[in-house]
């Protein structure tokens, strides 16, 4: 069927204006906006009967996917993965390893074909760093400890996604010459990617900078040329190794194991990585993000429109099985891996909980697999319905993570035989007159501050990373949640002058302060909080100063702007001061949150 221009548009315009309306609707009940989009697409054929045809719908859902992809890639920091705690590169690797392993054999004792199975263990394996993202900067806790160990996983998985969907989608098996030949020309349109990165983008976007719609076109130009050119990769390589100059002897298998491209995504993902160092980086996202808003909403509805709820009730055991492995069995996983790292329960609980979900990559992995014919559509429909659930069920698990935490903190206990002894230092011979509970980016200055005293310093930490470094230095320390009698008592708050904790948790402030109270009258209390309301609530409890990090920041530069006005400071100089010590930050990984 052809369908002329105006059907498309208002076809088109009626699911937009159905998906805005959801998306509305599940904005005010505080749900994610991509459970919208797809619930608009299973309803929009049976129930609105607005679709006539879906191959128009499905086609334009195909540059959703590059697009959401491209800006992936220009957002994407690898060198990130050396800020982080190592929990967060190599125990990322390690989950997904063992994920997508017990994946695989959970799909074959359930039926399932090989590759199957490994489209399966693959899409377990991966979290919603979209979903997470949004939902934990929200909260505010992406500058938490687990918030750092989330977002380092979330972005090792985004990295193994990428090659996960490009070998996948590029060959019909797994041996060793068809994985070899894929990554050759993945390679291949990566170092094509990265000479263009450094020898002609510099100075290319330099001129089309100069014009805001030039920009715009030219940079989706390099994405759709990097996408044909994933696309063709395989043609390309073909006609090179079948001139006659080289008198190459290809066999039948060898040649079928090349002609095959990537999809235009990750051609798309690859135009974004290279265009992500440039200094009009971020004119460049501004200005494609609403495209890709647009047509990502186009992709999930597809999602929705392939779904088959009829299927999943004939395929209600795989589903219920599956379901259990990503809300039980895949935070289990990371929480093991976490306690191996030696974090304490709680960070390693909460990171965990965050990452029980199946995501978008996920999604992208199994579209692109039905695509091919690697599995059936009643496996996509199963991946789909569990990719809403999960996303669904994180959203509440995330608000509440903390109440979860306490209900589940005894039998979480079972996990602390994994930490080590010996992350303390707490000599006899003399004891500490200053706790510092939290050394985060305002610990670490209050600490600095604090060394001029010459007084005795005790810091409190869950971070193992930390607390050997305080070893290390000679500090006396303590590893652990400031909330565990254990520690508490360890502290020796009846002999101290001051106490200063920067934890954001307002439960566990609260709890600092009346201990502290019920032997010390005398010290004074500094903690931190987030929120006026929650700062109040503290200094009715017995806090003599509470820390706003939002406020105390602009105090500071309208004091810096009051003394330069003032001739009390020169402004190049304190330049060049601030300069030094965010150096110093870098170095020591206080890269500032992105939220």
């Amino acid at each position: 069927m052809v369908m002329d221009g105006g059907n498309i548009f208002l076809q088109i315009g009626a699911i937009t204006i159905i998906a805005a309306l959801a998306a509305f609707v599940l904005r005010l009940i505080k749900q994610p906006q991509i459970l919208a989009y797809v619930v608009v697409g299973i309803l929009i054929t049976p129930v609105f009967q607005l679709v006539t045809d879906t191959t128009i719908i499905e086609s334009m859902s195909v540059i959703g996917i590059a697009f959401l992809l491209f800006i992936v890639g220009m957002e994407m920091e690898l060198k990130k993965l050396r800020n982080v705690a190592l929990v967060s590169s190599l125990g990322g690797a390690i989950q997904i390893l063992i994920t997508g392993v017990l994946g695989y054999l959970i799909a074959i004792f359930l039926g399932y074909l090989s590759l199957e199975a490994a489209y399966i263990g693959l899409m377990l394996a991966f979290s919603s760093t979209m979903v997470v993202m949004k939902l934990l900067s929200d909260k505010r806790e992406l500058n938490t400890l687990h918030g750092r160990i989330v977002v380092g996983i979330l972005l090792m998985q985004d990295i193994v996604a990428i090659i996960a969907i490009s070998l996948m989608t590029s060959a019909n098996g797994f041996s060793a010459a068809l994985v070899g030949i894929a990554l050759l020309k993945f390679l291949i349109i990566i170092a094509v990617a990265y000479l263009c990165a450094k020898l002609i983008f510099p100075s290319f976007f330099r001129f089309a900078a100069r014009n805001q719609e030039l920009l715009l076109i030219t940079s989706l130009a390099v994405c759709f040329i990097f996408s044909l050119l994933a696309d063709k990769i395989g043609v390309v390589l073909l006609y090179i190794f079948q001139n006659p100059l080289w008198t190459l002897n290809l066999s039948t298998e060898i040649i079928a194991s090349i002609s095959p491209g990537f999809s235009l995504a990750i051609g798309a993902f690859i135009a974004g990585v290279a265009l992500g160092n440039l200094q009009y980086s971020t004119e460049i996202i501004g200005k494609i993000t609403s495209l890709r808003d647009f047509f990502s909403l186009l992709f999930f509805v597809s999602l929705g429109m392939a779904l088959s709820p009829e299927v999943i009730v004939k395929m209600w055991l795989p589903f219920t099985v599956l379901l259990l492995a990503v809300i039980f069995l895949k935070p289990f996983i990371i929480m093991f891996i976490c306690s191996l790292f030696k974090y304490t329960k709680k960070p390693s609980f909460l990171t965990a909980l965050s990452l029980a979900q199946v995501g978008e990559f996920s999604l992208i992995l199994v579209a692109q697999g039905l695509i091919l014919g690697h599995i059936s559509q009643e496996l996509f429909s199963l991946a789909v319905l569990i990719t809403l659930i999960s996303i669904t069920l994180t959203s509440y698990l995330i608000k509440y993570d903390h109440w979860l935490f306490k209900v589940m903190e005894k039998p979480l206990k079972l996990f602390d035989v994994f930490t080590t002894e010996g992350l303390e230092y707490l000599p006899t011979e003399v004891k500490p007159r200053i706790i510092l509970c939290g050394h985060n980016r305002i610990g670490y200055s209050i600490l600095k501050s604090l060394r001029k005293s010459k007084k005795k310093i005790l810091v409190v930490d869950y971070n193992p990373e930390i607390i050997n470094k305080m070893v290390k230095e000679g500090y006396h320390c303590i590893y652990g949640n400031v909330t565990d009698n254990e520690i508490i008592e360890k502290m020796n708050l009846e002999g101290i002058s001051i106490l200063v904790s920067t934890v954001p948790e307002v439960s566990e402030n609260l709890l600092l302060i009346r201990k502290v109270r019920e032997v010390n009258k005398r010290a004074k209390i500094f903690v931190a909080a987030n929120e006026i309301d929650e700062a109040l609530r503290l200094y009715n409890n017995g806090a003599d100063y509470v820390i706003l990090p939002h406020f105390l920041g602009g105090e500071h530069v309208g004091n810096i702007i009051s003394d330069h006005r003032k001739r009390k400071i020169d402004l190049k100089e304190e330049k060049e001061k601030h300069m030094e010590h965010l150096k110093e930050r870098k170095d020591v990984g206080h890269e500032h949150p992105k939220t």
